[in-house]
């Protein structure tokens, strides 16, 4: 019994090694840059910066832990250094820019009380300023903010996907995979051995239905259309129209990412393609664009809005508000990401803080909800990620940036 389940063990083990293996594999398409081999194209450092050259053993994970005393805080070096493609992977000779060392904590020095005055305190102490009503103000028994952390992973931004235009542009399309072309021709052979492919194989009639990574697969454009091997993209699925929640007017249209993959070789109007990355299934179809990598933001914990010192009900009448959902969410929470009304053009940036409000009755104060983080932005919406609840959010709620 105890051999039978030690192989049991070994093979699970075994197994799961090989899907991690299979799920991240290192690109193909290394080229010699200076003295040393790598699949990216490193640029020259800025005069003055703080470089590191990668060693053999090296991971971003080890190298934020050495810098910034926090594993946890990679994504900060591939934000400095994006000419990575894949954080996964880094060459021994490629130089990374290293910010300096990370402050593992900061003194909220002021705080904007809503009258247009500054109440300030020492982190520790208590801080109190009168509201607007003339009552007691706000009360915060410790303001000190936490260390920078990275506010989302890497798939809550890779597999989510944007608000844009109702109608956009892709330069090509996912037209085939390997799977669909072996059941073109193997109609004769089922003829002579039906029987046996029926027990065999099951259904004569079942077909792969959804590509998912390592799969192959191919793609329109090729050489022609300037595609050249190495180079990554992003499946995309335009999905519904999205009605925003306070206006009840067309805002724009959801496009689902579906995954990532890799061009193998190009032909004059064809490419061959890898899948890298799967968040669903990929279909014949799906469009692709250009994969861009986008790091995961960076940010320092500190205290969510007192639910004592609410903004007012004035500065959230023409707020931001959450517009849109995946999967149809009604009640919203922890760790939920969701899309948010503003873009680029509204300024927003990844890692603004924003808290959620939710609207009281005439004469009453906004109640205050929780907070959620920018993880990347469009032209007039962002993706976000909600990272304090205290009860459920709903598409529509207020923000406020922090």
């Amino acid at each position: 019994m105890r051999v039978r389940l030690s192989v049991l063990l070994l093979a699970i083990v075994l197994c799961a090694s090989t899907i991690a293996s299979a799920s991240s594999r290192p690109p193909r398409d290394l080229h010699l840059v200076g003295d040393h081999w790598t699949a990216w194209n490193p640029p020259v450092p800025p005069a003055g910066a703080e470089v590191y050259v990668v060693v053999r053993g090296d991971t971003l994970w080890d190298l934020a832990a050495k810098f910034y005393s926090n594993p946890y805080l990679w994504p900060q070096i591939w934000e400095k250094n994006q000419y990575i493609l894949d954080a996964h992977w880094i060459y021994s000779g490629d130089p990374l820019e290293i910010v300096g060392k990370v402050t593992t904590s900061e003194t909220l020095s002021s705080l904007d009380q809503g009258t247009g005055e500054t109440g300030t305190g020492e982190a520790g102490e208590e801080a109190e300023g009168e509201g607007e009503e003339g009552g007691e103000g706000l009360v915060i028994k410790d303001a000190t903010l936490g260390a920078p952390v990275p506010l989302a992973a890497e798939t809550d931004i890779s597999c989510t996907g944007y608000v844009g235009e109702m109608t956009e542009e892709f330069p090509f399309r996912l037209i085939g995979s390997e799977s669909e072309a072996l059941l073109l021709n193997r109609t004769a052979y089922q003829n002579a051995e039906a029987k046996r492919i029926q027990g065999d194989y099951g259904s004569r009639a079942s077909l792969k239905l959804g590509l998912m990574a390592g799969d192959i697969v191919y793609v329109d454009g090729g050489s022609s259309k300037g595609m050249s091997a190495g180079e990554q993209y992003t499946a995309v699925l335009p999905m519904e129209t999205v009605i925003h929640p306070v206006t009840r007017k067309p805002f724009g249209r959801y496009y689902h990412y579906l995954g990532r993959l890799r061009i193998l070789s190009v032909q004059e109007t064809t490419a061959i393609a890898e899948i890298m990355e799967s968040c669903d299934a990929m279909v014949v179809g799906s469009h692709l664009k250009l994969f861009e990598a986008q790091p995961v933001p960076i940010g320092r914990t500190s205290l969510m809005r007192p639910v004592n010192f609410p903004t007012t009900a004035e500065k959230l009448k023409d707020a931001p508000v959450i517009l849109f959902s995946q999967h149809n969410l009604t009640a919203l929470a922890v760790d939920h990401v969701v899309q948010i009304d503003r873009g680029a053009e509204d300024d927003l940036t990844p890692g603004d803080i924003f808290t959620i409000y939710r609207e009281n009755r005439p004469g009453l104060p906004p109640v205050v909800l929780g907070e959620l983080a920018v993880l990347s932005v469009q032209k007039h919406s962002a993706v976000a990620k909600i990272i304090e609840s205290r009860y459920s959010i709903y598409l529509g709620d207020k923000l406020e940036r922090k």
